[in-house]
């Protein structure tokens, strides 16, 4: 089951991937548009503005069309066999489920407890997904639909059916069988959906009610649960979902930003749900503080070599909002670490809803400041002055705190290892593939970092044989074993530019880092050529 939860979750990543550039995206063109920055450049009859009007429609693509992505993203992490087939399933279906719908509240609306009259969107409960009007049931439906797409893809792909029946193979069979699934989930939906609706505006306002607790509890579980991968489920619903807000945070507060832009009106006053997407607050002000005393505490002839490889593995975390490289770097050495970064992650959050800051704040600082600081910071200066003191007083508390405990427990992070112990390294794509290519210059295909690396994956990883099931999310490449005691020690991972690995059974996730996609595809290469050479050998 956790196999199946954590492969889930790397699915659910697919189509979050987008989400940064269409927030900063929308959050530059906001900031352009906006009179009180630009001046008369911002005259709503002017080339420029209509320019950035054009380019901003383009921008909320993303944010408007939330569930078709999801429904799209699922099986491209999910489907084990013909990806592209299955997310063509996922949408035909998922349409299909939506014309029911509307189909079924059109005619008995009212024996559902349901105004079908009613305009979309508001407090009506209804939405339009493709010119449909239907149900919001927002991504939580286009996952839920999206995943019995997959689970009848997996199962009916490949089945044969009689000749004469030949061209309702594939991909067409499974359409046939979703449509008829389709049919008593909508009816289901119709009926079920609107209770739904009303727990869930009550969890809203519990949420909203719970103040800074709520905050604190939600970014130290946002935290604590990155090295199982199950973190996606605790941010997921909040960011892109309705557990506060309809529609989710990050559309939410896009929605809205040209408003906020222009108010002088307290942040925290007119949207409170902000306060649970400050997670991204630790990557820009704490990691900068575990990086410097790992740096401090290095031993002096080591310094040198680890200030390189922190100080990029902290711009990533500070720029891009990718935190693995360092955390994983302590998280496998002493997991309290990890335990009291998550405390300390919290704790900022919570101190900076506190004192008013919210906004959509789970990326780096580049997303961050596009959509949160640059555009609103004329009206909100002292909200966001007062942020930065916290962010950086929570840096310096960071670093006595990890300093203290790396000297006090004696925590081997980098730069601290024993003379005789094979250095803990966070190797860059360039090493790694300067020194693979001096080793196989006589193979143009070994040339290839990718291709190498996927190949000392998989060999640490038992050989094709021993591989079940592969996927990856943002950074880590997800492997499902056949024999969990065929896997080479973490140092073999390591020393083929892994960041570190998590063993759970036969679920494994090794850390690769930004690069997984292309060593994934490089991984499925390798797999289906051992299956092309062992098919002719039989």
């Amino acid at each position: 089951m956790m196999q199946k939860i954590q492969r889930f979750g790397g699915a659910m990543f697919v189509p979050v991937l987008l989400f940064p550039f269409a927030g900063i995206l929308v959050g530059l063109t906001i900031l352009f548009k906006n009179g009180d920055i630009m001046g008369s450049l911002a005259d709503p009859d002017g080339a420029w503005y209509k320019f950035w009007t054009v380019i901003e429609e383009g921008g909320w693509t993303v944010f408007n069309q939330i569930p078709l992505l999801f429904v799209a993203g699922i099986p491209i992490g999910l489907a084990k066999k013909a990806h592209a087939r299955a997310v063509l399933a996922a949408l035909v279906t998922y349409l299909t489920f939506n014309y029911f719908v509307n189909a079924i509240l059109t005619i008995w609306g009212e024996n559902f407890g349901v105004d079908f009259s009613q305009e979309v969107g508001g407090v009506s409960g209804l939405t339009e997904i493709a010119g449909i009007k239907t149900l919001d049931t927002n991504i939580i439906g286009a996952i839920v639909i999206s995943s019995i797409v997959v689970l009848i893809h997996n199962h009916y792909f490949d089945k044969k059916l009689p000749d004469f029946l030949g061209i309702f193979q594939g991909t067409s069979f499974v359409v046939i069988v979703c449509f008829f699934a389709m049919l008593p989930l909508a009816l289901l939906t119709s009926w079920g959906w609107p209770i739904i609706q009303n727990g869930i505006a009550s969890l809203q306002g519990f949420l909203a009610s719970s103040d800074v607790l709520g905050v604190w509890l939600y970014t130290f579980l946002e935290r604590i649960l990155i090295p199982t991968g199950l973190h996606h489920f605790i941010y997921g619903p909040f960011i892109y979902g309705p557990a506060v807000v309809d529609g989710g945070i990050a559309k939410y507060w896009m929605e809205h930003l040209s408003e906020y832009a222009t108010s002088a009106h307290s942040l925290k006053e007119m949207f409170p749900e902000g306060g649970f997407a400050l997670h991204g607050m630790s990557k820009i002000f704490g990691i900068p503080g575990i990086a410097l005393a790992i740096y401090v505490t290095a031993k002096p002839e080591k310094k040198k070599i680890v200030s390189g490889m922190l100080i990029a593995a902290t711009l990533t975390s500070v720029v891009a909002g990718i935190t693995e490289p360092i955390e994983f770097t302590f998280l496998f050495v002493a997991p309290l670490l990890f335990a009291v970064h998550a405390f300390l992650a919290a704790s900022m959050a919570a101190v900076m809803y506190a004192f008013g800051a919210v906004g959509n704040m789970g990326g780096g600082l580049l997303e961050i400041a596009s959509s949160n600081w640059i555009p609103l910071f004329k009206y909100h200066t002292s909200t966001y002055i007062t942020q930065w003191i916290i962010g950086l007083a929570f840096t310096v508390i960071y670093f006595f705190t990890f300093r203290y405990l790396i000297v006090k427990l004696n925590v081997a992070t980098p730069g601290r290892e024993a003379d005789d112990q094979k250095e803990v390294k966070l190797y860059t794509k360039a090493d790694y593939k300067a020194k693979k290519q001096a080793e196989n210059k006589n193979s143009a295909n070994k040339e290839n970092a990718y291709f190498v690396q996927a190949s000392e994956f998989l060999e640490a990883l038992g050989g094709s044989s021993n591989i079940a099931d592969v996927t990856n999310c943002a950074t880590r490449l997800r492997v499902t074993v056949v024999d969990e005691s065929k896997i080479a020690p973490d140092s073999r991972f390591r020393s083929a530019g892994a960041h570190g690995i998590v063993k759970n059974g036969k679920a494994i996730q090794v850390i690769v880092g930004l690069s997984v996609p292309q060593v994934r595809e490089q991984f499925e290469n390798l797999l289906s050529d051992s299956s092309k050479k062992q098919y002719k050998e039989n």
